[in-house]
């Protein structure tokens, strides 16, 4: 039985809604897409969130007019910004001497169980990069394994609870629920790698309008990602304070003219920012050397984060640049020039039945990551924001299960011209516990579970 998706990828700049149909074979097929400018965001946080809600809604309505369904439910990407990883690990015996899909569950959990995460922070992935079974390393999939003892380690990335909730917020203000959040750089990755990379190492930067993320991938895991509150619209505004020109102009500007190759000494005209019936004259090599420095420095700073990672030599595969910012004429030259020894090539979003032409660019890596999430497409096992245990084999078409608890006001929106009051469900947090006994209660069978 096939299954509907609805991704909505929520950037700086735009919204972008896609909803694709899911096969049995694992076959996708687009048959609605819709984007909007973002309202109500700024470094990939919600500032707004009745703003916010107006564009996913209005998004989200284009693609359900396309494809003619009218899903409520949605895979949603969320930012780098303000995530925090650590790495951590767990350890259990195996009763029956066989690593079933029970005991690779439970040691995930474990791992997560012993990782030292903030109260206001959440769980967003928790990814093994190392799995070991009795003394031998990096095993690639310990299922049906004979073994006496299974540790991971885990790659886990968080997020603010408040920053998390104000997303669903605003998602369920458009009238549509959360089914799951996938960390942008994540899903971008996805879309843009092939196993190959994934095997030797590779770093993906998606470069968006107010945001670059990085995601490092080493022997088909996720061990490092960061985020840089720097993207295109900064070169915007880099040319409209050094042109003296209005952001819209300085923007067409980019888009125009917008090159790291040779400078031209060609003249343009461009009004005056405050009186914009005076225009002067400026040169192209103003405009050249104006960009060609924020991208310089931002390049610069993505490739010490790389440095930081500690990581830098098991990334054989090079890096890669996606995103709406990777378009840039001279890029990848300046990249290669920046990074040193290491390949760099550009990348667009695998293709895909029915993928609409303006769906193929650099900027839709994410959305698209999104959909290929919904069908397996990510790291062998990992532990989503719901706290499930995902595995790669299972069904696309199966159900995500969610305990919803309380349920709210949250403000109207309008959208397709009608008004419509939704209610927000909240998922529980952590239960405080109730005395000093059951705390010790907990850490004993905790300790227990590992035991057996």
């Amino acid at each position: 039985m096939s299954k509907t998706v609805l991704a909505i990828d929520i950037g700086s700049t735009k919204i972008c809604a896609i909803i694709a149909q899911l096969n049995d074979d694992n076959s996708v097929k687009i048959i609605g897409a819709g984007t909007t400018k973002a309202q109500g965001l700024k470094k990939g946080s919600i500032t707004n969130i009745e703003l916010a809600s107006k564009s996913i809604a209005s998004a989200v309505a284009d693609a359900k007019r396309v494809s003619g369904s009218d899903i409520k439910r949605a895979i949603v990407s969320i930012s780098g910004a303000y995530t925090k990883s650590l790495n951590s690990n767990g350890i259990v015996n195996i009763p029956n001497k066989e690593i079933s899909f029970k005991e690779i569950e439970r040691v995930m959990h474990t791992s997560l169980y012993n990782a030292n995460i903030p109260n206001e922070y959440e769980v967003l992935h928790a990814l093994p990069f190392n799995f070991k079974v009795d003394d031998q390393d990096f095993i690639e999939d310990p299922l049906g394994m004979n073994a006496s003892r299974l540790e991971v380690e885990t790659h886990i990335i968080t997020t603010q609870k408040s920053n998390l909730n104000n997303l669903k917020k605003a998602v369920l203000g458009a009238g549509v629920e959360v089914e799951n959040v996938v960390l942008s750089g994540y899903a971008s990755s996805i879309a843009t790698l092939n196993s190959d990379e994934k095997e030797l190492g590779v770093a993906v930067i998606d470069m968006g309008g107010n945001t670059s993320n990085i995601i490092i991938h080493s022997g088909n895991a996720i061990r490092y990602n960061d985020f840089l509150g720097v993207g295109s619209n900064h070169v915007t505004s880099d040319l409209s304070m050094a042109l003296h020109t209005p952001l819209n102009i300085a923007d067409s500007v980019k888009l125009n003219y917008g090159s790291l190759l040779t400078p031209s000494n060609d003249l343009i005209e461009l009004p005056i920012i405050g009186d914009e019936n005076t225009t002067h004259e400026v040169s192209l090599e103003v405009v050249h050397n104006v960009i060609f420095a924020r991208v310089e420095e931002t390049l610069m700073i993505l490739a010490q984060f790389i440095e930081n990672s500690r990581l830098k030599e098991q990334i054989g595969a090079g890096i890669v640049l996606t995103g709406g910012f990777s378009r840039m004429e001279g890029i990848r030259d300046l990249a290669i020039a920046t990074f040193g020894s290491i390949p760099v090539r550009l990348a667009r979003p695998i293709e895909m039945d029915g993928l609409f032409d303006n769906l193929r660019t650099a900027e839709y890596s994410t959305a698209i990551g999104l959909v290929m999430y919904a069908t397996s497409s990510y790291t062998r096992y990992e532990i989503d924001v719901n706290k499930k245990v995902r595995h790669r084999n299972e069904s696309s078409t199966e159900q995500i299960s969610v305990n919803f608890a309380d349920e709210i006001e949250i403000p109207v929106v309008q959208a397709e011209g009608k008004s419509f009051r939704k209610k927000m469900i909240i998922l529980p947090s952590k239960k405080e516990k109730n005395s000093d006994e059951a705390g010790v209660f907990n850490k004993f069978w905790n300790w227990a579970t590992q035991l057996f």
